[in-house]
This record gives structure tokens, sequence and C-alpha cells, in this order.
């Protein structure tokens, strides 16, 4: 059985000129990556759109990829800024008074998941403000450590620990006021 090359290596292998490492770590990170934007943006197609600018972002820019440095640190942080920017784009272009996309209306399947536990604690997360969302899903979902999440957000770790203890607050309060209203 071989062993997965790591991440390093198919960096310094794509640097190499083999495209089909970079396709490696795309493949490694993109589930992943998708999964932080759509916390972040609440779009699919943004989302998507978030996810291919990043891996786009990450390979013009490879060479600046400091090795002995997590790869998934730096294609967070890349995804989380390039999420960053479309929502101040988006905030720009209400303010210019542009009519926001509607969403469409939940059918039976996505009203069936909305009674489901993890449907609340998704709805409960996504109630959060955005940095504290963000905390959540980088250290709960993503299972990023205090310093990987630091490094991504460009913030101190005394911050992101306050983040995540009132981000935590927070869904006990908003989960123990949904438990409140279903009863």
């Amino acid at each position: 059985m071989k062993a997965e090359p790591e991440d390093g290596n198919l960096v310094a292998l794509t640097l190499r000129g083999n495209p089909e490492a970079f396709a490696t770590l795309v493949e490694r990170y993109d589930r992943a990556v998708y999964h932080l934007a759509y916390r972040t943006l609440h779009d699919v197609e943004e989302a998507r759109d978030a996810t291919q600018e990043a891996f786009f972002k990450a390979f013009r820019s490879l060479r600046t990829f400091k090795p002995g440095s997590k790869f998934s640190t730096w294609i967070f942080a890349i995804a989380y800024h390039a999420c960053c920017d479309r929502l101040n784009r988006r905030k720009r272009y209400a303010s210019e008074e542009l009519p926001e996309r509607a969403d469409p209306a939940p059918g039976p399947e996505q009203q069936a998941i909305a009674l489901d536990q993890a449907a609340r604690l998704r709805a409960a997360i996504d109630a959060l403000p955005e940095k504290y969302r963000t905390v959540i899903t980088l250290f709960h979902l993503q299972g990023k450590q205090y310093d990987e999440i630091a490094n991504v957000l460009g913030l101190p770790m005394g911050t992101v620990k306050t983040h995540l203890f009132r981000a935590k607050e927070q869904l006990r309060r908003l989960l123990g006021e949904m438990e409140v209203t279903e009863s």
C-alpha cells in the first residue's frame, strides 16, 4: 500500500511543472474549502466560485508558500480572504440598492431536514455573527487548532479564544431558544 504524498512534496512537484500534483491538493482540500466558503457566504454558487477562486489564487502564488508550513492553513487563509472580498462586494452592491437574489422556497425535503437536530445546529451556527461563525467552523467543523485559526484569520490567539468562547455561549442560547419555540 503506497503512502499518500505529503502536501509539501505536492507543492514542490507542482513548482517543478507537475500539474497532477496540484490536482491532488485540490482533491484533498476542495470539500473543506467549499465548506468554509459556504459557511461564510451562505450561498451555494458563491461558495463554489470562492472555492475555485481560492485554488486559482493559490496556484498563481504557489511560489510564496513557505516550505514547512501547513498547506491547509495557507489555502484556508486564501479562501477566507476570497470570501471576505465577496462579502464586501455584496455590501457595496447592496448599498447601491441593487436587488438581491431571492432564495428559492424550501421544498418538502428541506422542510423535513429542518426538523432534524443537525439542521437546528446549522441554523444556530448560521445565526452567529460572521466572526464567530468562521471561528466555530474552523475549530469544530474543520478541526483546526487555535494557532492555525489565528494564522488563517490574521488574529491574535487571545482573540480567537475569545471569539470561540462567545460563539459557544451564543450557540447555547440560540439552541435553547429554538428548543423552547419548538415545544
